[in-house]
């Protein structure tokens, strides 16, 4: 006898993160439901409207724009920016570049250039032993 399997879902603020939109962003329907991991997949390969128009011009979540300003989540913190931030806002942004958004990019590259030496003296460890 063969159960019958229940699709997995998941709340709609766990699909916004996967999907990289700021949930109250979303329509009332994306919301109020839950989501399939099949509507989910449906989702990421063939976005709907509503969905195309949020990841291009926003607001976008804070990971986002984070990413799209090249700081870390802390740094848009210590900058004051709490709040989504539109495309728009992001490139105003990044033309106006005040004080704040330049140390912090210059202090995320710092630790990019920290974990990639760090990366690869744990490699050349690996190599030794090997």
């Amino acid at each position: 006898m063969t159960s019958q399997k229940t699709p997995q879902t998941m709340k709609p603020a766990t699909a916004a993160k996967k999907l990289n939109v700021y949930l109250e962003a979303t329509p009332a329907e994306f919301q109020e439901g839950v989501v399939s991991r099949d509507e989910l997949n449906a989702l990421q390969t063939d976005p709907p409207e509503w969905l195309s128009e949020l990841r291009h011009k926003g607001p976008h979540p804070r990971q986002v724009v984070a990413a799209r300003l090249g700081v870390s989540i802390g740094g848009l913190a210590r900058g004051g920016i709490t709040e989504p931030l539109t495309t728009a806002q992001i490139d105003a942004l990044k033309a106006e570049s005040p004080d704040w958004l330049e140390q912090e990019r210059a202090t995320q590259a710092e630790v990019r250039k920290e974990n990639a030496r760090a990366k690869q003296k744990a490699a050349e460890e690996r190599e030794n032993r090997s």
